[in-house]
C-alpha cells in the first residue's frame, strides 16, 4: 500500500467541495490573494491560491453534466474568487464614508460590499468562460488566464474603468520585475501572472504520487521559474541602461501639508490652509525658509486650495508674491465655466477639478482638467435622478463634477518636458501615452488620499502610479495631501518621499526620461499580442501536464 497523498487529497476535497463549503473556500483564497498586492508584495501566496482556483473550476467542470451548469457552477467560483479578493482589497474605501460620517456614514456597508459584488462579476464571468473552454493539464491555465486577463481589461474600462489592484500588479515587486510593466503592461503581466505562479501547484498535483509527481512537479517549476527568470533579466538589463543624470536647471520642491479631510472644506479653515501651503513652499526638506533659492517648480497636491482660485484675486496675488521671477507653481485646482447666462437664460455651470499652472505673476499659464472622473466621488450615474430623490456625491457638488477634453492635453512649462497630468485616480490607468496628446515626458500626479485613512488604499495608489512611470519610461512627481509624496524616476524608483501623515517638503532634481519601452508606443496592442501568442499555443500544441 502506498502512503498517504496530502496535495493529491487536497486537490480532490477542493474539486469535490459543494455549497457553503464551496463557497467559503473561494471567498477565503480571493482574500488571501490581496498578500500579493502591495504593500505586503508577497506574491508566493498565488502559488496556493489560484490553484485553488484552478480545482474550483476543476470541480465546476466535472461535477456538472450539462453546459449550461458547468458555467453555472464555474461562475459561482469565480465570483466567490473574486468578492473576497476585493472585498478585502477595497476596504479602505469605507474610510471615505467616515470624513462626514453624519451624511454619508449609512452608506459605508453598502460601499464596502457592494462595490466589491460587482466587481467580482468580472471574475464571475471569466470563470464561466473558462469552465466552458476548460482543458486537461497545463493548457487548462492559458485558458484561466486569457478569460482571468480579458475579464480585468474589461474592468479596466466597462463604466469608465476601476482597474485597481489588476492581478498583474502580482509581477511588479521587486523593481526588477517591475521593468516589465514597460514590455508588456500591467494586463499583459497578469496573463503571465496565472501560468507562471499556478503552474508548480497544480501540474504536481495532477500527476500521481511517485516519480511522475517529481516529474511534474520539476516542470511546474520550470514553468514557473524560467520566466520569472527571462523577467528578471530584462528588468536587470533596464536597470543596467537607465539614463543618469538630471534635466539641467530644474529643481523641484512638492509640499505636502497634511490636511486632515475633516478639516479641508470648511470655510473657517480655508484661508489657514492656503497660507500652510505657502508657508510649506518657502522651507526646504530640513524646514529652512529659504525663499525658494534655486528652486524653479513648487508642486502641490489636489485641490490644494480649499476654493476656487481663480475666482479669489487676493489669493492669485499671494501666489505671485511667493513665487520668484521665473519660477511656476503646479497645483491641484477646483475651476468653473458658465456663470453667466447662454441665449436661453439657463446655461449651466460647469464644474472642474483640475491640474493648473501659475506663472510668478499668479497668473494662470495653462490647465488640465480630470478626464477619469470618481464614480458616487466626484459625480453620480444618473446624476439629476439620483440628486432629486436626495443623494450626493462625496464631494457634495450640486451637479457633480464635468469631464475634461480627450486626448489629455499635455501642458506646456516652462523648463519642463511635456507634462501628462494625472489627478487622484487617473494614475490607475494604464496607457497614459495612448490617452494623451502626444507623448508625455513627464507625469505629475497630484492626488488627496486623505479621505482613506492610513490603510493599504493610498499605499496601493502609490505602487500603481510607479508602475505608470515604468510603463511610460519617464519619470513621475507625485504630490499627496498627506502621503506618499514623491519624485519617481523612469524605472519606478523613488528618490525622495514623504510618508503618510508627515507633513513637510522635499526638494529634488528632475530625473532624465528614458526611450519610450515597448508598451509606450504600442499600449494595449502589447497586451492582445501576447494574448493571440497564448491562444495559439493553447491551440496548436498538446497539453503538458495530466488529466484536468
Amino acid at each position: 500500500m502506498g502512503g498517504r497523498d496530502p496535495i493529491g487529497e487536497w486537490r480532490r476535497t477542493v474539486r469535490a467541495l459543494g455549497g457553503w463549503r464551496r463557497a467559503a473556500v473561494a471567498f477565503a483564497a480571493g482574500a488571501l490573494s490581496n498578500l500579493a498586492m502591495a504593500p505586503f508584495f508577497f506574491a508566493p501566496i498565488l502559488l496556493v491560491t489560484l490553484p485553488v482556483l484552478v480545482w474550483l473550476i476543476d470541480g465546476a467542470v466535472h461535477g456538472a453534466g450539462e453546459v449550461h451548469g458547468k458555467a453555472r457552477a464555474g461562475a459561482l467560483a469565480g465570483w466567490w474568487f473574486g468578492f473576497g479578493y476585493f472585498l478585502f482589497g477595497l476596504f479602505w474605501i469605507g474610510e471615505a464614508f467616515l470624513v462626514e460620517a453624519d451624511k454619508f456614514g449609512w452608506l459605508l456597508p453598502f460601499a464596502v460590499t457592494l462595490m466589491p459584488a460587482g466587481l467580482a462579476l468580472f471574475w464571475a464571468v471569466a470563470a464561466a468562460v473558462a469552465s466552458l473552454l476548460w482543458r486537461p493539464g497545463f493548457q487548462r491555465l492559458l485558458v484561466l488566464a486569457l478569460a482571468l486577463a480579458a475579464a480585468e481589461w474589461l474592468r479596466g474600462h466597462v463604466l469608465t474603468g476601476f482597474p485597481w489592484n489588476v492581478l498583474g500588479y502580482a509581477l511588479t515587486w521587486p523593481l526588477v520585475l517591475m521593468q516589465s510593466a514597460g514590455l508588456v503592461g500591467i494586463y499583459g503581466l497578469t496573463l503571465l501572472t496565472v501560468p507562471i505562479l499556478a503552474a508548480p501547484l497544480v501540474l504536481a498535483a495532477d500527476a500521481e504520487p511517485g516519480p511522475a509527481r517529481w516529474h511534474a512537479g520539476l516542470r511546474g517549476l520550470a514553468i514557473c521559474g524560467v520566466p520569472l527568470v527571462l523577467l528578471a533579466a530584462y528588468g536587470a538589463a533596464r536597470l543596467a541602461t537607465a539614463p543618469v543624470g538630471a534635466v539641467d536647471g530644474v529643481k523641484i520642491r512638492i509640499g505636502q501639508p497634511s490636511v486632515p479631510q475633516h478639516e479641508k472644506w470648511r470655510s473657517d479653515k480655508q484661508a489657514a490652509i492656503f497660507q500652510d501651503h505657502l508657508a510649506l513652499s518657502e522651507v526646504d526638506a530640513s524646514e529652512q525658509r529659504d525663499g525658494l533659492a534655486d528652486v524653479t517648480h513648487v508642486l502641490w497636491p489636489e485641490a490644494a486650495m480649499p476654493f476656487l482660485p481663480l475666482e479669489h484675486p487676493e489669493a492669485l496675488a499671494a501666489i505671485g508674491e511667493m513665487l520668484p521671477d521665473g519660477v511656476f507653481l503646479v497645483t491641484g485646482a477646483l475651476r468653473r465655466e458658465g456663470a453667466g447666462p447662454d441665449a436661453s437664460g439657463t446655461e449651466p455651470i460647469r464644474a472642474y477639478n483640475s491640474l493648473m499652472v501659475f506663472d510668478s505673476a499668479g497668473a494662470l499659464a495653462s490647465a488640465y482638467d480630470k478626464t477619469h472622473l470618481v464614480p458616487f466621488g466626484e459625480y453620480l450615474p444618473w446624476q439629476s435622478t439620483l440628486e432629486a430623490i436626495g443623494l450626493e456625491q462625496l464631494t457634495r457638488l450640486r451637479g457633480g463634477f464635468s469631464v475634461g477634453v480627450s486626448p489629455r492635453p499635455l501642458l506646456k512649462v516652462p523648463g519642463l518636458p511635456p507634462l501628462g497630468g494625472l489627478i487622484c485616480y487617473e494614475a490607475i490607468f494604464p496607457g497614459v501615452g495612448a490617452q494623451s496628446d502626444g507623448r508625455p515626458g513627464l507625469l505629475v500626479n497630484v492626488t488627496n488620499d486623505g479621505w482613506f485613512g492610513n490603510t493599504t488604499g493610498p499605499r496601493q495608489h502609490f505602487h500603481q502610479a510607479r508602475v505608470r512611470a515604468v510603463e511610460e519610461g519617464v519619470p513621475l512627481l507625485r504630490a499627496a495631501n498627506n502621503g506618499i509624496s514623491a519624485v519617481i524616476d523612469s524605472s519606478g524608483q523613488a528618490l525622495v518621499m514623504l510618508g503618510i501623515n508627515v507633513r513637510g517638503s522635499i526638494d529634488s532634481i528632475l530625473p532624465l526620461a528614458r526611450d519610450a519601452p515597448p508598451y509606450a508606443v504600442l499600449g494595449d496592442i502589447v497586451f492582445l499580442l501576447v494574448a493571440l501568442l497564448l491562444a495559439a499555443t493553447l491551440y496548436f500544441f498538446r497539453p503538458l501536464g495530466g488529466e484536468g
